[in-house]
C-alpha cells in the first residue's frame, strides 16, 4: 500500500486542464491513487482473464483495447502518443468522473504472474481534466509518478525495459517539455516476469475492485512502437488485435509496422 509521502507525490503530479481541482476532487484522487490498479484483459462482463492465442482474428475484453505480441524473451516496449482530451461519453453525467488509460507493458497475458507497465491516465468531469503519470508492477498498485507534468496535446514517450525478471524500469518522457521521469524496481516485487507478452494499450483501469467509468478519449495513436525480443528490435504488426467490449463495443484498433492506432466509437 502507498504511504503518505506517496499520495503527496501523486496529488503534486496530477494537472488539472480545465480548472482547478476542488477539494472534493482533490479527496476523490487521493482515495484514486490508494487503489488505482490495471489488470489483466478481462473476458468482457466477467473476471476471468482472457488468454490470447496469437491469431489476427480481433479478441473482446472489457478492460483492454491495442495490440499485443505473444512469444517469449520480451524484454523492452516503447511508444509515443499524443495526449488526448478526454470527453464525457454519449449519455454520460456531468456528475460523474470518467477515465481511461494508455500504456505499454511487459506480460500480463499468457504471463500470470505479473505486468511490468508505464503510462498515463486521463479523467473528465464535466469540464474538468486531470492527467496522471504512472508505473505497475502488478499484482502491485499503480504508484504516480512526481516531477512531471501533462496536458492535452502532449507528446508523451513512454517505456518499460526489465533487466531481469524481478527488475526493471518505467519511464516517462514528455517530450513536448522535456522533461523525464524514472522509477526503478530493483526486486522484492511481488511476482516474476514471464517476457511472453509485449503490449500497446488503452485501458479502463480498476479503483476498489471495479472498473471505472470508461471515459471517450478520441483516439490515441501509438507511434514509434518497438519491443525488444531476444535482444532484437521487432513492431506490433504481428500483435493480437483486442478490443473494448461492456454491453457493446466501445474501441476499434488497426496495427501496422510500427503503429497501433484505438479509436473510441
Amino acid at each position: 500500500m502507498k504511504t503518505t509521502a506517496l499520495l503527496t507525490a501523486g496529488l503534486l503530479a496530477t494537472t488539472a486542464v480545465a480548472a482547478p481541482l476542488t477539494a472534493k476532487r482533490q479527496a476523490a484522487r487521493a482515495k484514486r491513487a490508494a487503489g488505482r490498479q490495471s489488470n489483466p484483459p478481462f473476458k468482457p462482463g466477467t473476471n476471468e482473464v482472457l488468454t490470447l492465442n496469437g491469431t489476427t482474428n480481433t479478441e473482446y475484453s472489457s478492460n483492454w483495447a491495442g495490440a499485443v505480441l505473444i512469444g517469449t524473451g520480451y524484454t523492452a516496449v516503447s511508444a509515443e502518443f499524443t495526449v488526448p482530451t478526454p470527453s464525457v461519453p454519449s449519455g454520460g453525467s456531468k456528475n460523474e468522473e470518467y477515465c481511461a488509460s494508455a500504456w505499454v507493458g511487459i506480460d500480463g497475458d499468457t504471463c500470470g504472474t505479473a505486468i511490468l507497465q508505464t503510462g498515463v491516465d486521463f479523467c473528465v468531469q464535466g469540464s474538468s481534466v486531470s492527467y496522471d503519470a504512472w508505473y505497475e508492477w502488478y499484482p502491485d498498485y499503480a504508484y504516480d509518478f512526481s516531477g512531471i507534468s501533462i496536458s492535452s496535446g502532449d507528446v508523451i514517450k513512454v517505456t518499460v525495459d526489465a533487466s531481469s525478471k524481478t527488475a526493471g524500469t518505467a519511464t516517462i518522457e514528455n517530450v513536448s517539455t522535456g522533461t523525464s521521469v524514472t522509477h526503478t524496481f530493483t526486486g522484492g516485487v511481488d511476482g516474476d516476469l514471464c517476457e511472453y507478452n509485449a503490449e500497446w494499450i488503452v485501458e479502463d483501469f480498476e479503483e476498489d475492485d471495479s472498473l471505472v467509468p470508461f471515459a471517450d478519449f478520441g483516439t490515441v495513436t501509438f507511434t514509434d512502437c518497438t519491443a525488444t525480443k531476444d535482444g532484437s528490435s521487432v513492431g506490433p504488426a504481428d500483435s493480437t488485435i483486442i478490443d473494448i467490449e461492456q454491453d457493446s463495443v466501445l474501441t476499434s484498433v488497426s496495427v501496422s509496422d510500427s503503429e497501433v492506432v484505438v479509436k473510441y466509437v
